[in-house]
């Protein structure tokens, strides 16, 4: 099952976290940061596909490192709609921060500084995304969403512009 399927899956299991105000609120962001910065809602998203390629690594390594409670704490401490500086410490070394902004800049055509000011809401909307399978008041509890993003066939594609464009066509946008 594809990860979109997962997060509609979650969408309709009432002991899960997802609701469709949740994606409403992710793709209201997007849209928001695409008027912010004048940039075309196709480079935010495709700014967030390769956002969420880096994430996947990062929370990998997490996993690796210290398990799944310590991937889980990431999502839950900084998965939102909000800005969160901190997040990219938290995550990414300094020659990954720069490798992506760079791979961002080539794909999409905005300015670094653009990309610098935006991957601070961008990272938290990935993890936000991925809260969606979270089990409601079991911050431990399976996350199926989480699941599928991590453990894919490995070719490192996780195409997160799919998923806000299969969001969209969800909910009707």
């Amino acid at each position: 099952m594809n990860i979109f399927n997962q997060i509609v899956s979650a969408i309709d299991n009432p002991q899960q976290e997802a609701s469709n105000n949740q994606l409403s609120s992710i793709l209201d962001t997007v849209q928001q940061l695409s008027g912010n910065y004048q940039a075309k809602p196709s480079a935010v998203e495709s700014a967030m596909s390769i956002v969420g390629s880096y994430t996947k690594s990062a929370l990998q390594q997490q996993r690796n490192q210290g398990g799944t409670a310590q991937v889980n704490q990431m999502l839950n401490q900084f998965g939102g709609t909000q800005a969160s500086p901190q997040v990219l410490s938290a995550l990414f070394g300094s020659s990954q921060l720069q490798s992506m902004i760079t791979q961002i800049s080539q794909r999409t055509g905005l300015n670094s500084q653009t990309i610098q000011s935006m991957l601070p809401i961008l990272v938290p909307l990935v993890l936000n995304l991925l809260k969606t399978g979270n089990q409601k008041g079991n911050l431990q509890g399976g996350n199926p969403v989480l699941n599928s993003f991590l453990d894919t066939d490995g070719d490192g594609d996780v195409d997160v512009s799919d998923m806000m464009s299969m969001a969209s066509r969800y909910l009707g946008r």
